[in-house]
C-alpha cells in the first residue's frame, strides 16, 4: 500500500489505496522530469508560456543574495518557470538556497534593468548537466511582455 501524508493525520494514510494526493505529485514529478529533458530552447519557450500564465518567474537565494553563475563568458542569474523547477537546482553546494518567487510585473520593471545595469545575463531554465540558454535581460523581457499594436 502506498503512503501519503495530509496535513490532518499524523501518520501515514492508509485510507487510499493509491492516495489522490500522492497520485497529484507523482503526476506532477513525471511532467517535470519531461520538462527538464527537453532541449534548452523548448525549456526557453515552456519558460515563456509558464511564466506569462502564471505571472510569476523564479530563482534561488541564498542568505547572501541570488544564486549567480558564471560561463566562461558571462555572469548569469538562473530564471525558471515553478518553485519546483527551481528547487532542482539547490543541491549539492546549492543545497542552503531556496526558490524565490519573482512577481512578473516587478521582474519587467526593477530586474531587467538592474542586471542590464550589472552586465549579468539569464540562464534560462539550467537543468542539472545543462546551463540552457543563455540571453540578455531585455531579449527574455520582449518574450514576455504581451506585444502591442501601432
Amino acid at each position: 500500500m502506498n503512503k501519503c501524508y495530509h496535513a490532518a493525520t499524523i501518520g501515514p494514510c492508509l485510507l487510499h489505496a493509491i492516495c489522490p494526493t500522492e497520485r497529484v505529485l507523482s503526476m506532477t514529478k513525471k511532467t517535470l522530469a519531461q520538462i527538464t529533458a527537453m532541449t534548452p530552447e523548448a525549456r526557453y519557450d515552456y519558460l515563456v508560456t509558464e511564466v506569462k500564465e502564471h505571472k510569476e518567474i523564479w530563482t534561488l537565494q541564498d542568505q547572501d543574495g541570488c544564486v549567480m553563475l558564471t560561463t566562461d563568458d558571462d555572469d548569469c542569474i538562473p530564471m525558471w518557470p515553478s518553485e519546483e523547477a527551481a528547487a532542482l537546482w539547490a543541491v549539492d553546494e546549492w543545497q542552503d538556497c531556496e526558490p524565490l518567487s519573482i512577481p512578473l510585473n516587478e521582474w519587467l520593471e526593477r530586474w531587467v534593468v538592474g542586471m542590464q545595469d550589472d552586465d549579468l545575463q539569464v540562464a534560462v531554465f539550467p537543468v542539472q548537466d545543462d546551463l540552457g540558454v543563455v540571453v540578455p535581460p531585455w531579449e527574455l523581457e520582449s518574450r514576455l511582455q504581451p506585444k502591442t499594436r501601432h
